[in-house]
């Protein structure tokens, strides 16, 4: 597929980037010299900086009856302390606002001073001269509690029973009911099947944890921040401290992984920015491993309720999902819960379509945007529904798939949610991936396995999802210079994408520059002042249809220098990409270059500033056939196969595409068995470490094997949709559909993730069966 054919020019070659593998050129510098993050950094600004390191609560919920600071102040090595007395010159928080009343409540204060809410909540900050003073200089500040009574789990929260925020009233942040009774929409119904089903709560586990330097020269504040927008972080810091915008910069350097836990700047790296500002002293800030699993944002945690309803022929009537979002002690973002409810029917065709929702605050550390944000867990939610109405019809689930997918010749379809899916081919999708794993055969060696009472039961469990990408707007700009040399300056910031392969491969598709003369730059609200950054898979359809806009500017400005330089008619004037060289029609032998049509021009270079928006997100979709094998006298699960249609659109380079769709698939698969944030019942985490928090490692996964898809979009000139998130919807309920498939004869109809062997060897005892291996 060409870039776009209206960017076409009479006589120019039919450059094809599309499909194109070219290996990621980022690559050289990480692999060789390294990468520079922010704890890497080593700037004039922050040479003798201080190092901050936070005093935070040891208990989930508690009043704070004093903080003395005498201790630390007077302890060798400390620069200065910091508690919540020291910062009512800011403004106050903002509160999370009820939208049925209109009424703010629910706030987070930048340091906890009349209450802690959850273990890891910051409660005071010390400066020190050296990184590990720090530590012994925190356990000097005295902190006075006074216990109240922990609120662990959604559940927990409804019942109001004890409340985080008295003035509130309840621990409901904000709601949505259902505005009808459901009871009209099953009556025709020949089945209806209703479960609980929980989304558990998880941790981001970036290979960077969260890093923050900054520095204060009396006049501007320069932050350097692990984040995926530093035009937000600045908006936010502006606000927060309460000083103009102009007087802040923002720089982000090598990120070491974001997945949505670092879209903008948290509570705790402003703090950092304070110090430096209040303190006139450049600090730095990088948090270990324990404190980031208990103080970074955390992701999922939702408690939904599924009532699904439809005929035994298979067909799908009705469906009602409940949700339930866990927000932590302070909601972060008003998005998680609505979203789930808007792709809560899928990719299924489904008459009567209800929703409602619940955010409520507990005693656990805030949850916000993690890898999919809303989507996983609506794919989650009906996925596992369709497989417990297949069960209970008895009908295979992927003929009840198939019986129920919106068709291929009804897009754009809109939903009963609201939503305007875009384009898709959901059933090809499906069929292409059961036809990849022999789907038959499978099912035969399934049912041979468990007549000859194996121990080792296989479990085939499949998804087919649908997803919301981008919408909304991004920046560029492309500078060609007198050498004809190429600059992008991206609004788009990277954290592992491959933005500069891209982004290269845009412009010398466009411009006929080579990659390896092109230059890519993001993350510098000095260079690039407005911007939207890095999430919800938007960085090929809005940053990257950017960069093609502006590099066609660039191109659409320079044919007129061209023309004159070679003394044409600037309609005559061609750009030949494959040589990076301007001619006249049917003369390619006099030709000229760029850095000739830049000297020509009499500038120092061509640019184009650009912004491209589109009106509307995409949908891309795919589907998933995990093949799974459960020992049933231990419960332990083997992922034998992991099979993949994630159709995003055309694929500009098949290395960025797959290596997106590998990472988003190894997180699907280790939320279904392994990861799980855990709390005691007083609130006290048990997952501070990697020794508890089970991360997935290369040797618990298969070998991926990934069918091609490319159902394009129209929503942007490059036609793609977004491919970052799509791995982490749709492994997850595939991986839990093959586990409870696997031990379904045993009487097992569900089990939540994480799918751990003790959990599932506790389901298969519960059902009432005794495991193969005493038979």
């Amino acid at each position: 597929m060409p870039l776009s054919a209206h960017h076409q020019e009479p006589g120019r070659r039919n450059v094809n980037a599309f499909g194109t593998r070219v290996n990621r050129v980022e690559d050289t510098r990480l692999l060789t010299s390294g990468g520079v993050y922010v704890d890497d950094l080593r700037v004039p600004a922050l040479i003798g900086a201080a190092y901050v390191t936070f005093v935070r609560s040891p208990v989930a919920h508690a009043v704070i009856t004093g903080i003395d600071t005498s201790r630390a102040k007077a302890h060798p090595g400390v620069v200065a302390v910091y508690t919540a007395a020291d910062l009512t010159d800011l403004p106050a928080p903002q509160p999370f606002r009820r939208p049925e009343h209109g009424e703010g409540f629910f706030a987070e204060p930048l340091l906890a001073g009349e209450k802690v809410r959850y273990v890891g909540e910051p409660v005071a900050v010390v400066l020190t001269d050296a990184r590990y003073d720090g530590q012994d200089a925190a356990e000097l500040v005295d902190v006075g509690y006074e216990r109240l009574p922990a609120v662990v789990g959604p559940a927990q929260a409804r019942l109001d029973d004890t409340l985080l925020f008295e003035e509130a009233g309840t621990n409901v942040a904000d709601q949505r009911d259902r505005d009808t009774d459901d009871t009209a929409v099953f009556a025709d119904a020949d089945v209806v099947v209703e479960r609980e089903i929980a989304n558990h709560r998880v941790a981001c586990v970036p290979m960077e944890a969260r890093a923050t330097a900054a520095a204060f020269d009396g006049t501007r504040l320069t932050v350097w921040h692990s984040s995926q927008n530093a035009q937000r972080c600045r908006s936010t810091l502006a606000e927060t401290l309460g000083i103009p915008s102009d007087a802040i910069r923002v720089i982000v350097p090598d990120v070491g992984g974001g997945f949505g836990a670092k879209i903008g700047i948290d509570r705790d790296a402003i703090v950092v920015a304070w110090t430096a500002w209040k303190s006139g002293t450049a600090v730095r800030w990088t948090e270990g491993r324990a404190e980031n699993l208990v103080a970074m944002s955390q992701g999922r945690a939702q408690l939904n309720r599924v009532r699904i309803g439809g005929r035994r022929d298979g067909t799908i009537t009705a469906y009602c999902l409940d949700v339930v979002q866990d927000a932590g002690a302070y909601p972060r973002t008003s998005t998680l819960a609505p979203v789930t409810c808007t792709m809560a029917p899928g990719v299924y065709d489904i008459p009567h379509v209800r929703t409602g929702y619940r955010v409520v605050v507990t005693n656990a550390t805030p949850v916000n945007k993690y890898r999919g944000a809303g989507r996983p867990e609506a794919t989650a939610a009906v996925e596992r529904a369709v497989d417990l109405f297949a069960a209970e019809i008895g009908m295979d689930p992927a003929e009840v798939r198939r019986r129920n997918l919106i068709a291929a010749n009804a897009f754009p379809f809109r939903t009963g949610t609201g939503a305007r899916y875009d384009s898709g081919e959901y059933e090809a999708a499906l069929d292409r991936v059961l036809g990849a794993v022999d789907y038959p055969r499978l099912r035969a060696e399934q049912a041979a396995r468990r007549d000859n009472g194996c121990v080792n039961v296989l479990g085939i469990g499949i998804c087919v999802y649908v997803e919301m990408t981008g919408g909304g707007g991004e920046t560029a700009k492309v500078i060609v210079d007198g050498d004809g040399q190429a600059t992008v300056l991206t609004g788009s910031s990277a954290q592992g994408q491959g933005h500069q392969t891209a982004w290269s491969m845009l412009v010398e598709a466009e411009l006929g520059i080579p990659m390896d003369r092109v230059t890519v730059v993001h993350g510098d609200t000095d260079l690039i002042p407005r911007a939207v950054g890095t999430y919800s898979s938007r960085s090929l359809q809005l940053g990257g249809s950017a960069v093609l806009k502006a590099a066609s500017d660039v191109r659409d400005q320079a044919r007129r220098h061209a023309a004159g330089l070679l003394g044409a008619p600037v309609t005559d004037v061609v750009l030949d990409t494959g040589s990076g060289t301007w001619h006249a029609a049917g003369d390619p032998g006099g030709s000229v270059s760029w850095a000739q049509v830049v000297k020509y021009a009499e500038v120092e270079s061509i640019s184009a500033d650009v912004e491209f928006h589109s009106d509307r997100p995409t949908f891309p979709f795919g589907a998933h056939v995990s093949v799974v094998e459960v020992d049933t006298g231990t419960g332990t699960t083997t992922v034998l196969r992991h099979v993949t249609v994630d159709d995003a659109g055309p694929v500009l380079n098949p290395v960025l595409a797959e290596g997106q769709r590998h990472g988003g698939i190894a997180q699907g698969i280790a939320q279904a068995l392994f990861e799980e944030v855990s709390y005691d019942g007083d609130g006290n985490p048990l997952h501070a470490t990697l020794a508890d928090y089970r991360a997935v490692a290369s040797a618990d996964l298969p070998d991926f094997e990934l069918e091609a898809g490319a159902t394009p979009t129209d929503a942007n000139p490059l036609g793609v949709k977004g491919i970052g998130e799509s791995g982490t919807i749709g492994a997850t309920p595939a991986v839990q559909n093959a586990v409870i498939d696997a031990v379904a004869h045993l009487g097992v109809r569900h089990i939540d993730m994480p799918l751990t062997p003790s959990r599932v060897w506790a389901a298969i005892k519960e059902a009432g069966g005794e495991s193969l291996s005493q038979r």
